[in-house]
């Protein structure tokens, strides 16, 4: 299923940088940035419910937050994109 992932880290502090980091490497590891804070996911259950995890242990609920978009399966007629579209489609295969 495609899972949008979206974040606010309050970078103030040098522990808020840091923690911003941590939360985009993990999802760089899990699917592709296509906004600053702003990631596309294809995941089956156990790996949402193990990245939920990761990013909750990260942030700190008091000022940052996270949001998960689950647009299922048929995400292709509900996603419209207009304008430049930098890197690979998040469901294309990457040959290396």
């Amino acid at each position: 299923m495609l899972v949008l992932i979206t974040y606010d880290v309050n970078t103030e502090t040098a522990a808020g940088r840091v923690r911003l980091r941590k939360v985009a490497k993990q999802c760089v590891n899990y699917g592709r940035r296509v906004q600053n804070s702003v990631f596309e996911c294809i995941l089956d259950n156990a790996q949402c419910v193990m990245l939920k995890s990761l990013l909750t242990d990260i942030i700190d609920e008091n000022v940052d937050s996270l949001r998960f978009y689950y647009l299922g399966n048929s995400y292709k007629t509900k996603v419209e994109h207009i304008g430049v579209d930098n890197g690979i489609a998040v469901d294309e295969t990457l040959i290396l």
